[in-house]
């Protein structure tokens, strides 16, 4: 009987321990602890490949975060070198003001983006609508929008005003991912659905801290 009261006792011990340890991870890290203990995303239902580390973990404030550069071994999806640039719904990107029917209306029909998951122009003989890209510096790109100028392996990345584009962007030569090939289409609910995916909230919740 005293032997089963100890191990009863030992075993509360260890999981309150337990408990302490991962609230203290989280007070200090500003990571949640079940990111470390489930860090498979499902946003794309992809062979993800996380690759912890120190290195992952860059300073923000004096507040350690977790960046998708870091967090996922891109080198397992296909890659190709792209022209970049930046481009918003204005008129000095695509003629159209504010008061225009269409205003901010990408080609797929869905509306531009800045998230976790933005909308992007390409050549759709290139990147079919749809398709979704990590772009380093940027993060996930998903092909909305076609350009005139936009040909080859060009890709146009959404701001939402010039002084953005310039500041976080301008031009430049990128190697970028390609995660998923796009089947031509794309809807508001499809790109609803991977900007609130559970999993890349840690994610995007720096993003939208960024904006603010």
């Amino acid at each position: 009987m005293n032997g089963f009261r100890q191990f009863v006792r030992r075993t509360a011990m260890t999981l309150l321990f337990l408990a302490a340890l991962f609230a203290t991870f989280e007070s200090v890290s500003g990571v949640d602890a079940k990111t470390v203990l489930h860090p498979f995303p499902s946003a794309l239902s992809m062979d993800h490949q996380p690759i912890w580390g120190m290195k992952e973990l860059a300073k923000n404030g004096g507040r350690s975060v977790l960046r998708l550069e870091d967090h996922f071994d891109w080198s397992k999806y296909p890659s190709v070198e792209v022209v970049a640039t930046g481009y918003t719904a204005g008129i000095e990107s695509t003629g159209k003001t504010p008061d225009h029917p269409e205003y901010g209306i990408t080609y797929s029909g869905v509306r531009v983006k800045r998230d976790l998951y933005s909308t992007i122009a390409a050549d759709l003989t290139v990147f079919p609508i749809g398709t979704i890209l990590f772009i380093p510096g940027y993060g996930f790109g998903v092909v909305a929008d076609k350009g005139g100028a936009i040909k080859g392996h060009r890709i146009d990345l959404y701001y939402e005003t010039v002084e953005d584009v310039y500041k976080y962007w301008g031009k430049r030569k990128v190697n970028v991912y390609i995660v998923q090939k796009g089947d031509g289409t794309l809807s508001e609910e499809e790109l609803k659905r991977l900007n609130e995916d559970e999993t890349m909230q840690v994610f995007r919740q720096q993003y939208l801290e960024s904006k603010s």
